[in-house]
């Protein structure tokens, strides 16, 4: 009886630590974080990438190799494309090659992470474009089977009316065919240190996608859309409230979740976020 009754506890317990285990989504990264390693060799990158224990990706095809090519070894190397970028001028001129590509890789969202605009001075005539082109686009890419998702990056928090004009671009599109890749370091750099959960919770349902990424303590941001590689910090270092971030994201619907790291020591700097991740 007595092994028994402790097979029993030793079950209930594995279910109580997995009941109150919060990160429970893959452990999965953006392949732009590798970006100095591919160069030196693809296949070698893809071995290092999935060395450090991921097992999704989302990213583009690395110069060199063919969009099939890139899928099968991706796929030889346990890796599940699960996402990829299209340019903003892509999605202007020939949505459908940006579907043909996507349907080769397998994925099922798309990621677009700028909006073309003079430097330090993006403006709602900017804004107002990028709706146009996004709900066009999105509306393709629906029809296809696909999600197509607009990756802020700080600098649409320029105010406009009661809000912002980022508040004005998820307004304006249409819930059917656009959704959002919520890049937690660019919001907190744009928009504060709260601005993350503000818009999760603001915006439920709209975010399908997210970069786990983290801005240095004491940064304070602005609306360049860009800060010094040093201030990209690991995963629970920075600023950001993780634990509310990660209950809100599982709350309204986010799928995928990325790691990304902008910084120089991504080889340091991985395992101490994926770590982190993994002891909430």
């Amino acid at each position: 009886m007595k092994p028994l009754f402790l097979l029993a506890f030793a079950t209930l317990l594995a279910s109580v630590t997995t009941a109150q285990k919060l990160f429970t989504y893959p452990i999965a990264v953006q392949t732009y974080t590798f970006r100095n390693h591919f160069p030196n060799g693809i296949e070698k990158t893809l071995d290092e990438i999935k060395s450090l224990g991921f097992t999704e990706i989302e990213g583009n095809i690395p110069i060199g190799i063919t969009a099939p090519d890139y899928k099968k070894l991706c796929d030889a190397k346990g890796l599940h494309f699960a996402s990829t970028g299209a340019e903003f001028d892509e999605l202007v001129k020939d949505p459908m090659a940006v579907v043909t590509r996507a349907k080769i890789l397998g994925v099922k969202f798309v990621m677009c992470a700028w909006i073309p605009h003079a430097r330090n001075s993006f403006t709602f005539e900017d804004a107002k474009n990028a709706v146009q082109v996004f709900n066009a686009a999105g509306k393709i890419l629906s029809e296809n089977g696909l999600t197509l998702c607009y990756h802020e990056h700080g600098f649409e928090f320029y105010p406009y009316k009661d809000g912002t004009l980022l508040d004005y671009i998820i307004q304006s599109t249409d819930p059917k065919y656009v959704s959002f890749e919520m890049d937690v370091l660019w919001v907190t750099h744009g928009g504060g240190a709260e601005m993350p959960v503000t818009l999760l919770n603001k915006y439920p349902g709209r975010f399908k996608l997210m970069h786990l990424k983290d801005l240095k303590k004491g940064v304070q941001g602005n609306l360049s859309g860009g800060t010094p590689a040093e201030n990209d910090v690991p995963v629970g270092m920075g600023q950001a409230n993780w634990k509310v971030i990660i209950t809100l994201a599982k709350k309204y619907g986010v799928v995928h979740c990325f790691i990304e790291d902008e910084s120089n020591h991504e080889m340091e700097n991985i395992p101490l976020s994926i770590a982190y991740l993994k002891s909430l």
